[in-house]
Formats: structure tokens, C-alpha cells, sequence
């Protein structure tokens, strides 16, 4: 374990970096607001503290059990962190003195990433639990009735069409050459005509599960980040609007049940200061 005085230098080193509110803006969230507000009151409440007021979480362990008590055992001190430089390990509160370090104007707010984290990177990196067929995925197609590639897939040129669809489609198809390409051109054409978003997102490596229920990503959602499939650690977003390109892709473990207005201050805080990435300062984060 590494020694107290070297947990404390280390947060005093990240705290002197990032500019401290000591007196947050005024908001109505609280936590008898906030257990009135969720959907069970078998859910964890959560209350992040921050220099633009508390945002409060009610996080869906029904819906991804394994995630969900990830992020709490990250907020409680409870899992083993590797320092960066001396190698030595330690179980500090994760996500305390870190800052929302990314965000998109009117879109959503994000932390939790291990390159922010002055304490080092979580040894597990867990798999997604996301139920496609619950998100509707299985019944959008790829391909429109027009012919054009169904808006949700985002794809804006040749270069995504190839990375996002149909790369993944010889891989999956076993075709390894330009010649197969050719040579199945009708089959190709069948499969393009079929194709669900679900499948799309098989290609590319992702694996659902029919076990929980998964809700779309809506204003509110409380998401994973990740760097492809399976790959969800301690960094998370807040989104501000529905954004249904992002089903199936980032597995949800939470909503905000008050301090909405919060989340939308820090997004429009940091739009203001040109995308400062250090603009809020997460004080911490507490199961109540």
C-alpha cells in the first residue's frame, strides 16, 4: 500500500492544478427531492459534489449489475489503483478532486478518465451490459427502403461507410481480398439489404446480452465511455439530449434525479470558457 502522505501529495498535486468554486451556485437538488424522484427505492443514490452544485444519480444495478457496483466500489475506496510512476498500489476514492475534463455544448459532460487521474488506472476493465433487442436494435435496419444507410450509423463518407460497415462485414463473412469482394458482389448486396443496426454493431465486436433490460440514452442518462467494445473502466458521461446513435454502444448505469440544471451549468460554463477542460471540480462522489 502506498503511505497516507503519499495519497495526500499526490491529491494536493492534482487539486493546485484546477481552479476551486468554494461557493457553488444556487440549485434546488437535494436528497429527500432526489429519493422522491427515483424509479425504486431499491436503487443506489449517489451525489456527486462539485464546484457547480450536486448532481444527483439513482444508478440501475438491475440493469448492469456488474458496472453499477464497479463505479461505486471506484467512488468508496474499494478497489486497488496501481500508482503510474512507483508502481505500488492503493484504494483511494477514485473519482475525487478530478474535473469534468470534456465537454460538448448542448450535448453532455464527461470525467472519470483514467489519463485524468492523478491516482493511476483501475486493473479491471469490464464487458458491456447492453440488450439490444430491448433498444429496438434488432428491428432497425442498416439499409433504408430508398437504398441510403440509416442515419443512426452516422456515417458521413466513404471512409466511415468502409471503417463502420462494411470492413466489419467481409471480417464477419470471412472475405480477405478484393477479389472475394468481387467475386460475391450478389451475396454482399443480400446481406447489406438484411442487415439490422444490431448486427452492424456485432460486426464490429460487440456482445448483448438478453439478461437485464437496457433504456436508450436520453437527457439524463448516465453512461459509460469506452474505446470499443468491452472496454468500460471509471470514465463516464452525463448526457443533455437523447441520443439514440449512442444505443447499444454505451453500456447505461444511471440518470440524474435532481441537479439536471447543474449538469447543463457545467456544460454551458465550460462552452463559455472556450471548452476549458478544467472548469468544474468534482469534490467527490458518495453513495447516501
Amino acid at each position: 500500500m502506498v503511505p497516507f502522505k503519499t495519497q495526500t501529495k499526490h491529491l494536493i498535486a492534482a487539486l493546485l492544478l484546477l481552479p476551486i468554486q468554494l461557493f457553488p451556485g444556487p440549485t434546488s437538488a437535494d436528497e429527500t427531492s432526489a429519493r422522491a424522484a427515483m424509479e425504486s427505492a431499491e436503487n443506489p443514490l449517489v451525489v456527486i459534489t462539485s464546484g457547480a452544485g450536486n448532481i444527483y444519480l439513482e444508478l440501475l444495478e438491475d440493469e448492469a449489475p456488474r458496472n453499477v457496483q464497479n463505479f461505486l466500489a471506484l467512488a468508496e475506496g474499494e478497489l486497488e489503483i496501481t500508482d503510474r510512476q512507483s508502481g505500488q498500489t492503493f484504494s483511494p476514492r477514485y473519482f475525487d478532486g478530478m474535473t469534468f475534463h470534456r465537454v460538448i455544448p448542448g450535448f453532455l459532460i464527461q470525467t472519470g478518465s483514467p489519463a485524468e487521474n492523478v491516482f493511476g488506472e483501475p486493473a479491471e476493465i469490464l464487458a458491456d451490459e447492453i440488450n439490444a433487442s430491448s433498444l429496438g436494435l434488432d428491428r432497425m435496419p442498416a439499409v433504408l427502403a430508398d437504398g441510403s444507410f440509416n442515419p443512426i450509423l452516422q456515417l458521413s463518407d466513404r471512409e466511415d461507410l468502409e471503417e463502420a460497415l462494411l470492413v466489419p462485414l467481409y471480417r464477419t463473412l470471412g472475405i480477405e481480398s478484393n477479389g472475394e469482394i468481387a467475386e460475391r458482389q450478389y451475396e454482399l448486396d443480400q446481406h447489406l439489404r438484411t442487415l439490422t443496426i444490431k448486427q452492424v454493431y456485432e460486426n464490429q465486436g460487440y456482445r448483448y446480452t438478453e439478461q437485464h433490460p437496457t433504456r436508450p440514452i436520453s437527457r439524463g442518462t448516465v453512461a459509460l465511455t469506452n474505446s470499443g467494445p468491452n472496454t468500460n473502466s471509471a470514465g463516464f458521461f452525463i448526457s443533455l439530449v437523447p441520443a439514440e446513435w449512442l444505443n447499444g454502444r454505451y453500456t447505461v448505469i444511471g440518470r440524474v434525479v435532481e441537479g439536471l440544471d447543474v449538469v447543463e451549468r457545467i456544460n454551458q460554463q465550460s462552452a463559455a470558457r472556450g471548452g476549458n477542460r478544467r472548469a468544474t471540480l468534482i469534490y467527490s462522489i458518495r453513495r447516501l
